[in-house]
């Protein structure tokens, strides 16, 4: 074994952590980044909003709770993945690098929250309008019901 590690390495001697650390970092300006991950009573939130939403775009289209007793699953099932899709887009959208949050002056948290607030307007109105759009959810959900029932 020791002789294939040694081929892989061209023959050095592996290197030693604080040397690779040390090579990581300084690549940390182009290869390290933060990003924001909600978590905890937002992600409720979301859950909560995009249940309502759903429940209210069925509604409109005379489909309820009483007429389909497996609806619910279906509703909380899309509910998260469109929570899913939000986060991952404020997560995606919101990539810090090292230096950036170093050079960070001022006040950073007002701007970012600033940010974050269109950010997550932006991805809960791109959700929205995917799932009542002819290829997002609401028409599986209603073909779906349409099948079962």
């Amino acid at each position: 074994m020791a002789a294939v590690w040694d081929e892989q390495m061209g023959g050095e001697e592996p290197v030693a952590a604080a040397t690779l650390a040390s090579k990581i970092l300084a690549r940390a300006d182009s290869d390290v980044t933060f990003m924001v991950h909600l978590i905890g009573e937002s992600q409720n939130l979301l859950v909560r909003h995009f249940v309502v939403f759903i429940e209210t775009e069925l509604a409109r289209r005379g489909v309820s709770y009483g007429a389909h007793p497996l609806l619910r699953p279906f509703i909380e099932t899309h509910a998260r993945e469109l929570t899913d899709f939000v986060l991952q887009g404020i997560g995606l959208r919101h990539q810090f690098g090292l230096q950036a949050l170093e050079a960070m002056a001022g006040d950073p948290a007002r701007l970012l929250r600033v940010d974050l607030w269109d950010s997550l307007r932006s991805h809960i109105n791109d959700a929205q309008q995917h799932f009542v759009s002819d290829v997002g959810g609401l028409k599986r959900i209603l073909v779906q019901i349409e099948t079962d029932g």
